[in-house]
């Protein structure tokens, strides 16, 4: 899986320095702090949510309901002093109620605009496979260009800007599955678990110490996160890792040739070139976290389930076996040399 290089030569990095890195550290171990207060145990989600924000990428998140996914959110959103809004997807929920519409002002004469309740730094889409085609489709434009147009006028988004969309994967009736097209423009898609019972027992006592009724207090502002995520452009990928990962979504289109037969036929789409930019930003987040100035192979691999469960699609065959994608992830990444 080794390329050569092409013509096209990086630009020169100015790596990142010792003063840098310690300061990036206390940060994220601020952020960290202050969202282990209110979330018990699920540490890949904070951990997700943290590379999220430090790319500005967007998570998309499943779980049964009652898993703190709003709370998590809200944490991250309140901890560095980010405009939170949380949107309930219902099928009778219209475009215009999430990016905004004209509204005629009888004593002007005129036609005024208000945003909807996407202008905002973290805005969670709560059960988004409830909302019909139409109106998840006017997410997409806010998703990747950033913007929103009402009327004939686009107005930017806040900087930095953060979806979190949550589905259920249980009572599928009245539900719109999320199109491809979609889905490949989350980063990252992480499936939460039931917590431990030592966990619920701490959840249940910070009920009772009053914790979850009072606001948090900003731990770092929103320059801080910008600050960040330049940071992260800074980090040092290696170029065998660069061949690594795309190594990984070259295999995920050609399973036959590196995958049994029985897995591969499994596989209908593999994923998208938007998976290895999604790969090398997010393991430049995932080693500025560790508090590294470099990615290693170890960064890839953990992000592989999160990465591409939402872009290798499998076929009808794959759901009456009960094959999870994950296990065909495995054998994929397990079928090329690691750097």
């Amino acid at each position: 899986m080794d390329t050569a290089p092409d013509r096209t030569a990086p630009a020169p990095t100015r790596y990142l320095t010792p003063d840098e890195l310690h300061w990036a550290g206390e940060t994220i171990e601020a952020i960290s702090t202050a969202f282990a207060s209110k979330v018990v145990g699920q540490a890949r989600l904070q951990e997700t949510l943290l590379i999220a924000l430090l790319t500005g990428g967007h998570v998309l998140l499943e779980s049964v309901p009652g898993l703190a996914k709003t709370t998590a959110a809200q944490t991250i959103a309140q901890a560095v002093g980010g405009k939170f809004h949380r949107i309930q997807c219902t099928p009778d929920l219209l475009p215009s109620d999430i990016v905004g519409t004209q509204v005629y002002n009888q004593h002007s004469g005129t036609f005024e605009t208000q945003l909807g309740p996407v202008h905002a730094n973290f805005v969670l889409l709560d059960e988004i496979n409830r909302s019909s085609a139409k109106t998840q489709s006017a997410m997409l434009e806010a998703m990747q260009e950033r913007q929103t147009s009402i009327g004939d006028k686009s107005y930017a988004l806040p900087d930095p800007f953060l979806v979190l969309a949550t589905q259920n994967p249980i009572e599928q009736e009245g539900t719109y599955p999320l199109p491809e097209a979609q889905m490949d423009r989350f980063m990252l898609k992480d499936v939460l678990d039931y917590p431990s019972p030592a966990e619920e027992a701490e959840v249940l006592r910070r009920i009772d110490s009053g914790i979850f009724l009072t606001a948090s207090e900003p731990v770092v502002s929103v320059a801080d996160v910008k600050r960040l995520q330049a940071l992260v452009g800074r980090v040092y990928i290696d170029p065998a890792i660069v061949n690594y990962v795309v190594g990984i979504g070259y295999v995920t289109r050609h399973p036959r040739d590196y995958i049994e037969p029985r897995l591969a036929g499994y596989v209908d789409f593999g994923a998208s070139p938007r998976a290895s930019i999604a790969f090398t930003s997010a393991a430049r987040a995932r080693a500025l976290v560790d508090g590294r100035n470099h990615v290693v192979p170890d960064d890839v691999k953990a992000l592989t389930h999160r990465v591409l469960r939402h872009r290798v699609t499998l076929g009808f065959e794959a759901a009456a076996d009960e094959m999870a994608v994950e296990s065909i992830i495995d054998a994929m990444v397990n079928g090329i040399r690691t750097p």
